[in-house]
């Protein structure tokens, strides 16, 4: 028999259960990276339960592995329940990655923290690495801290900033994106979307190709380092992409609703904080899945009326 070669390329992912987390430890994985996840509350069997606020347990685990890169795609990313638990918040997004930050510089791993494009105010997008963030909420807020803490802690760090991201989840809350598909299938009754906050729906497997390249230009390169923007680059509203969601699986969108006033409930939210991503596509670093085709694969399982299944997928 022969020995399985083990890939001498070592990567660690935080936050490997969630939405993201999980296609970041798929692409490395699938692209012979030696590739460690842990996660929290849904720690399976292949990943390690570790809490991101046990530094002990945090330098143990670096200190066990040596990565040679650290992807920290943890976080409390829901404005909301930002705003309602502030302390916990800013324990997960800024300590924690605080001390990922400094464990990282200890063995020398480049470490990418996953940020957002929730910095920006969204009054004048694009937005460009070098323009001045100014968060209107309290996510983005502790978003920010968390990356100006990485980056005084160590700074041999990628600061890697994504919009609103969607694909293959385990649940439809998973993602803002996907949760609208319950609204856009049941017909029978109206449902208001909003159609006034400009989005750029991302999706994770695209995000997780970016950081694998990133980190795989950076073990020949030590010059990549400092702010990164990756984003997908159709421009829609809540509401344009409920309709888009609608078309891609040949389902009624009249029932939908456009709403044109900002919001009024939760947290501030930016109108546009479109993400210019020339820096990262200068580097030959990209990848775009098109929303309906993303979408697609991503909202399928979740459909109710199972003769679709045969018409889109046979």
């Amino acid at each position: 028999q022969e020995d399985v070669e083990i890939p001498s390329r070592r990567v660690l992912i935080t936050g490997a259960t969630g939405l993201l987390g999980r296609a970041v430890f798929k692409e490395f994985n699938e692209n012979n990276w030696n590739t460690v996840g842990c996660g929290y509350r849904r720690a399976q069997p292949r990943f390690e339960h570790i809490n991101l606020l046990d530094f002990i347990a945090v330098h143990d685990i670096i200190h066990d592995f040596q990565p040679h890169v650290i992807v920290h795609c943890a976080a409390e990313r829901r404005p909301d329940v930002v705003e309602g638990q502030p302390d916990a918040a800013s324990q997960l997004n800024v300590a924690a990655s605080a001390n990922l930050a400094k464990e990282a510089a200890g063995v020398g791993a480049f470490l990418i923290y996953i940020s957002t494009d929730y910095v920006f105010d969204g009054t004048s997008p694009p937005y460009k690495e070098t323009d001045v963030p100014n968060p209107l909420n309290l996510y983005g807020k502790t978003k920010l801290e968390g990356e100006k803490a990485v980056l005084e802690n160590n700074e041999e760090t990628a600061v890697l900033r994504i919009p609103i991201l969607y694909g293959e989840v385990e649940r439809l809350e998973e993602s803002a994106v996907t949760v609208m598909f319950d609204k856009v299938q049941f017909s029978n009754k109206s449902a208001n979307m909003d159609h006034w906050q400009q989005r750029f729906p991302t999706n994770v497997k695209d995000v997780a190709a970016v950081c694998r390249q990133l980190a795989e230009k950076r073990m020949l390169d030590p010059s990549i380092k400092g702010t990164f923007h990756w984003s997908g680059n159709e421009q829609m509203t809540k509401y344009e992409m409920a309709c888009a969601i609608a078309d891609a699986f040949n389902l009624p969108s009249s029932h939908l609703r456009p709403i044109t006033d900002s919001p009024v409930v939760g947290a501030l939210r930016p109108k546009n904080a479109q993400l210019d991503c020339s820096k990262l596509e200068m580097l030959g670093i990209g990848q775009r899945t098109p929303f309906r085709a993303g979408i697609r694969e991503s909202l399928w399982p979740f459909l109710v009326d199972k003769r679709w299944r045969q018409t889109v997928f046979h």
